[in-house]
């Protein structure tokens, strides 16, 4: 029973979190220029330009952050997609496949922040894997577990 009651409260954590993805994804082309993110528009210019950065930056910056959006409110999209697979057809196989594909991202993606020393990119996609991985790894095991007996 109790492993009923986690397993649900996973997917629905899951679903949280990919719901949050979809917010952030849509906020994005219409936020990337506001003034409450010039602190991080001002972090990424300083690894790029620690003298001051060019006058269009910000504006490249600013587009490719909202470029940016849509493709996180897909990929969200398709998250929330595979977590309803996973928990209707309980097929464990599932979970593995959204862990991969966090896996197969994050690298790359924490890569890319270091070489360009962008901290904050690499703390982002830390919490992201930090919230995430654990429950998928939890579900896969769950379910995995009970398909095998």
């Amino acid at each position: 029973m109790m492993h009923t009651t986690l397993r649900g409260w996973l997917i629905r954590w899951l679903y949280l979190v990919s719901l949050m993805h979809v917010l952030v994804g849509a906020l994005l082309p219409w936020m990337a220029a506001a003034p409450v993110l010039d602190a991080y528009h001002g972090g990424i210019e300083a690894a790029f330009w620690p003298g001051g950065a060019p006058g269009q930056a910000r504006e490249l910056q600013t587009w490719w952050i909202a470029l940016f959006g849509p493709t996180v409110q897909l990929m969200a999209l398709w998250m929330i997609a595979l977590i309803h697979l996973a928990d209707r057809l309980r097929q464990p196989q599932v979970w593995l496949w959204l862990m991969i594909g966090l896996l197969a991202w994050a690298p790359q993606d924490i890569l890319v922040s270091l070489r360009a020393a962008c901290w904050p990119h690499v703390w982002v996609d830390v919490a992201a894997l930090a919230v995430m991985l654990p429950p998928l790894f939890w579900l896969w095991r769950h379910d995995r577990l009970a398909v095998a007996s």
